[in-house]
């Protein structure tokens, strides 16, 4: 019997309703003769309202605490979705994280996974259970409950698959599949049938969301093919997997956009050796995500550096960095809030030239300003002011030719002559 891993987010649970949905393909699944594990999210809102109930109770709740009130969002959903499964006559059981086996590092509240000990999830499936597993959590080797950070169900899926050798991932969202481009931002974006790990990882962690991109690293590093699609509809969606020769016929396979970002600026900074890794260690050590980083030339003994953050994390920045820029002798550190980052990706990049000169030529005569550029092999990426990031989104997917083809309208036939 074939092993089927299915990932459900928390719109796809978001009401009872949607629950009993999610139910019914599940419990159709297993009678299409699969064995059957589910990996849940919180309901849809369950989450952010937990953290701010948090919020309420501790302006600095403690990170271990945390984990534990955040899990129960998981716990609730799948004891729910358990008593939809079995109230349709099917069989179902519930794990924690922990339960399932899923052994994680110790640190609170974004947790990586170190280990998974599917026993007990094989034992519930030798005996006809569908196993549904509360996704975003797991726990340390001394049983602290964690969990694995925004989005970390689609980790446990990819993950628990990987550990099971499942034959097939899916992972149900709201969405048909992955798209050139956010459809709510350019309405004739076109749903990909097939994306390379490289894209998807790229096209995750340059703001799209639909995939955790923790998730898609631990895919490619373990050759975990899985489906992004719709749990409200019965169309295929798009297929991550290993690169293709043909897939590098596409240039350009999809658009990005990542918004609330800042840009800081130390300027006039000593270009000598440790100097940078003093100012990012002062960062990394308040935990700020630190995304791209552009260091110009040195002219007489000095350069500058700049990178991008979230915007939430700039006033925290700029406290930690202002006594930085006085240690280490440089002139002063800018700030800006309101950029967005934009980025378009494509394995295809590797082997055609000229879609840098081709993307920065198309925000020109869109009279649009790049700030910061900063490229992969795959991925060329640019900072620019948010008001204008819905429009450059919409500008080079129509230079690149990325919609989908329209249904050409019909002509009514001329009138024949009589």
């Amino acid at each position: 019997m074939r092993l089927v891993v299915q990932k459900y987010g928390g719109t796809s649970v978001g009401t009872p309703e949607r629950i009993r949905n999610v139910a019914r393909r599940l419990v159709e699944t297993q009678r299409e003769g699969c064995r059957v594990v589910a990996v849940i999210s919180a309901m849809a809102g369950v989450t952010d309202e937990l953290i701010k109930l948090a919020r309420e109770i501790s302006a600095h709740p403690t990170e271990r605490e945390l984990d534990i009130l955040l899990a129960t969002g998981e716990h609730a959903a799948v004891a729910l979705t358990v008593m939809a499964v079995n109230a349709l006559g099917g069989r179902a059981i519930s794990l924690t994280g922990a339960q399932a086996g899923i052994l994680t590092d110790r640190n609170h509240t974004n947790a990586r996974i170190a280990n998974i000990s599917p026993k007990q999830i094989h034992e519930l499936l030798s005996d006809d259970y569908i196993v549904i597993v509360a996704g975003f959590q797991g726990q340390t080797p001394e049983g602290e409950t964690t969990t694995l950070g925004r989005g970390g169900s689609d980790l446990t899926a990819v993950a628990l698959a990987g550990a099971l050798n499942a034959d097939v991932c899916q992972i149900f969202t709201d969405v048909d599949g992955v798209f050139t481009c956010d459809p709510h931002i350019v309405t004739d974006a076109k749903k990909l049938d097939e994306l390379a790990y490289d894209e998807l990882l790229e096209m995750a962690s340059a703001g799209s969301k639909v995939m955790q991109s923790r998730a898609v690293e631990f895919a490619k590093k373990f050759g975990v093919e899985f489906q992004v699609r719709s749990s409200f509809k019965t169309s295929t969606g798009t297929i991550a997997k290993e690169a293709t020769p043909s897939m590098e016929d596409v240039v350009i396979r999809g658009i990005s956009l990542d918004r609330h970002q800042a840009k800081l600026t130390i300027a006039g900074v000593r270009d000598e050796p440790g100097v940078a890794g003093r100012i990012f260690s002062n960062v990394a050590a308040a935990h700020i995500i630190v995304d791209m980083i552009v260091q110009n030339a040195s002219i007489g003994g000095t350069t500058d550096i700049s990178f991008t953050i979230h915007e939430d994390e700039l006033e925290n920045a700029r406290k930690i960095l202002m006594p930085v820029v006085s240690e280490v002798g440089a002139k002063r550190l800018n700030t800006a809030g309101s950029v967005a980052k934009l980025s378009v990706v494509g394995i295809g990049m590797r082997s055609h030239s000229g879609v840098a000169a081709r993307m920065f030529e198309c925000l020109g005569r869109g009279g649009i300003n790049i700030q910061l550029v900063s490229t992969s092999e795959i991925k060329i990426a640019v900072i620019i002011d948010e008001k204008d990031a819905e429009r450059a989104a919409q500008l080079i997917h129509a230079e690149f030719g990325l919609a989908r083809l329209m249904p050409a309208a019909s002509t009514p036939e001329p009138p024949s002559a009589s």
